[in-house]
């Protein structure tokens, strides 16, 4: 239902929060992020002088957005958000908390980098409201993660790990996450399974499990283009994804979503909003933002975020971020990050939502399963109740084979399906 020309979707209680700095450019990130150079210290008067000309604009975005319920979860991702100082996290927290509020028992995350701050600065960051870590740890292998271009090495991987660790174990973090990446250039199942057991070891609650996208304009990608990007082939990549599934179920973890793994009471909340079609808040430079389900993208340089902010101010809003004017997510979208969750869709509830007639739901969708029959017949997604899901492990490591067939099935529709109609 609408009202007024409202959404019938409530206000969105999720808000993601972009820092854009971080040393160096990784070889495979193609992320909106501002370099400050490997040996530059953020408290140093150039570095310190760019983080306050950003939060100054991140501040004005926030008071800036529609006054919304007070926020279930906060998600501080970059970049590398911990070369902030905790008197300028709890600063940021404290402008989204008067905006906004904060529920009791609000998840709280902030991306850290090994080797990107101390203990005693990981202590201030809880102390300023953080009550989850996710450290980006990617290898524990030096020379690996000199050939990602990352600038932590596994000593500062192991010691941030133990100091997190810790902090959970005390009360003081209602979890954390450990990411790595696999199928990386010259990785063998050997090597993984090593790198896989260094993981367990730290006893991170939360593990995520990223294959290595090789992105456009990124080095990784220039490397791939003259035939230097050795990644292992089809065989070996399924072999490492099929070990990692069985070896993180063998240790009691669930696999919630195509990338990630975590012991009971233990999901990204945040995250989980992403895949739920729910809507969020973003703010800063490169992030973001879908409220009411239209993702809206901020300029990804420092200064077009600074134009398009002076415009926001002196015109109004972007209208994806006005109640009165939004639209939602398409539906072959929604479809799309809702099956890379365990409990995948239930696509006639989707279709209802997206404004579909029965006639319509009956009609299109059979065409959709209809497109999917290899998918189906290959073990790759199954029938689960009135859902359908992606199968474990081998729909979800083949995942990109069922996104091409709905996205086959969604172009092939009339242009009259393909257009919301619940506005």
């Amino acid at each position: 239902m609408t009202m007024n020309g409202i959404q019938k979707r409530s206000f969105p209680r999720s808000a993601y929060l972009h820092i854009p700095f971080c040393y160096r450019r990784c070889f495979y990130c193609d992320f909106a992020v501002i370099p400050i150079g490997q040996k530059a210290k953020v408290l140093s008067d150039k570095g310190q002088s760019s983080v306050m000309e950003y939060l100054n604009f991140l501040h004005r975005e926030i008071s800036l957005a529609p006054k919304g319920p007070p926020l279930a979860t906060v998600y501080i991702g970059g970049g590398t958000p911990s070369l902030l100082s905790p008197c300028q996290l709890e600063e940021l927290l404290t402008v989204l908390r008067k905006k906004f509020g904060f529920q009791d028992g609000a998840e709280i995350t902030l991306e850290m980098d090994p080797a990107s701050f101390t203990k005693d600065q990981l202590t201030s960051f809880v102390n300023a409201g953080i009550n989850r870590v996710s450290l980006g740890g990617q290898s524990f292998d030096d020379l690996v993660l000199e050939k990602l271009g990352r600038t932590h090495r596994r000593k500062d991987l192991l010691e941030s790990s133990r100091w997190v660790n810790q902090l959970y174990l005390s009360g003081n973090l209602k979890s954390w996450n450990l990411d790595l990446i696999q199928n990386l250039p010259n990785q063998s199942l050997e090597d993984w399974q090593i790198e896989l057991s260094e993981a367990l070891s730290t006893s991170a609650p939360h593990l995520s499990i990223y294959d290595l996208s090789v992105e456009p304009g990124t080095y990784f990608f220039s490397l791939q283009k003259k035939g230097e990007l050795n990644l292992p082939n089809e065989d070996i990549a399924a072999e490492i994804m099929e070990f990692t599934n069985q070896i993180l179920c063998d240790a009691g973890f669930a696999r919630y979503e195509i990338s990630n793994y975590a012991y009971p009471g233990h999901t990204s909340r945040h995250n989980r909003v992403y895949w739920s079609g729910q809507g969020w808040w973003g703010f800063g430079q490169g992030a973001t933002s879908a409220p009411w389900g239209e993702r809206f993208a901020r300029p990804r340089t420092l200064d077009g975020y600074r134009v398009w902010l002076e415009g926001q101010e002196s015109g109004g809003l972007e209208p994806s971020l006005s109640a009165l004017k939004a639209s939602r997510m398409q539906l072959d979208d929604e479809v799309m990050v809702g099956l890379r969750r365990r409990e995948g869709v239930d696509l006639v509830a989707i279709a209802r939502d997206w404004g579909w007639n029965n006639s319509q739901c009956e009609v299109y969708l059979a065409e959709l399963i209809s497109v999917w029959k290899d998918s189906f017949d290959a073990g790759l997604i199954e029938d689960f109740g009135k859902r359908i899901r992606l199968t474990n492990p081998l729909g979800m490591s083949l995942s990109n084979q069922v996104f091409i067939q709905l996205l086959i099935w969604w172009e092939s529709l009339p242009s009259d399906a393909v257009v919301e109609s619940n506005f």
